[in-house]
């Protein structure tokens, strides 16, 4: 049961070992006739956005916006290039975590795109930022009480405990926990990045990704 409720979440999206760079393959592939192109990190970051973007009505590919996770923050700067004003000068935007904030920030001055100082400025040129990373956001958003009630739907709950008792977790602050048990394991990060994404209310968003979709 839990391995097909995994193939379930999944779907659609590549997975397994070479996950990172077949995804950035495929999107790169549907790039050569986008009008705009959304930069992330990683794939579960794409299939937040696109699940969100789907909930909300909002066809990518009609409106011809690619999602490109590019493997990583330090490879913004080459993509920003690519595809900037010094490139194919299409319209760009992007998430990032927070600990990326400033490799974003220098990619965009590298690129000709901005010189933003803060935030704000990077907001302005459609980049935002995740605290600390995707899966915070949707943990507090949807809140820790229904996550673990996620957790426990997908046959996951008795993993989740064992990371609770473990001495350096025992006593955290349960969205701490949660963190790090969604982040253990990219095909775990997957599942609950299309998971909490489907769940969280459209009311109540993360303003980076409530921004990012709109951009």
């Amino acid at each position: 049961m839990r391995r097909e409720l995994a193939s379930r979440l999944l779907s659609g999206y590549v997975h397994g070992p070479e996950a990172a760079t077949q995804a950035t393959a495929r999107a790169l592939t549907k790039a050569a006739d986008a009008n705009a192109v959304m930069l992330v990190e990683g794939v579960s970051d794409q299939m937040a956005v696109e699940t969100i973007a789907a909930r909300r009505g909002q066809d990518f590919g009609a409106q011809h916006v690619v999602v490109v996770p590019i493997g990583g923050a330090h490879a913004f700067t080459r993509y920003l290039k690519q595809f900037g004003p010094a490139g194919a000068g299409l319209r760009l935007t992007g998430l990032c975590d927070v600990g990326e904030e400033n490799a974003v920030r220098r990619g965009l001055a590298g690129a000709g795109i901005g010189s933003p100082v803060g935030r704000a400025d990077m907001e302005r040129l459609g980049f935002y930022v995740c605290v600390e990373d995707l899966e915070d956001e949707l943990i507090r958003a949807v809140g820790t009480a229904r996550v673990a009630e996620l957790i426990d739907s997908q046959g996951d709950l008795g993993s989740f405990r064992s990371l609770q008792r473990q001495p350096e977790w025992r006593g955290q602050p349960a969205g701490a926990q949660l963190r790090r048990f969604l982040g253990s394991g990219a095909g775990r990060k997957l599942r609950y990045a299309r998971l909490l994404a489907g769940e969280v209310g459209l009311d109540r968003l993360p303003h980076p990704l409530e921004a990012v979709t709109r951009a």
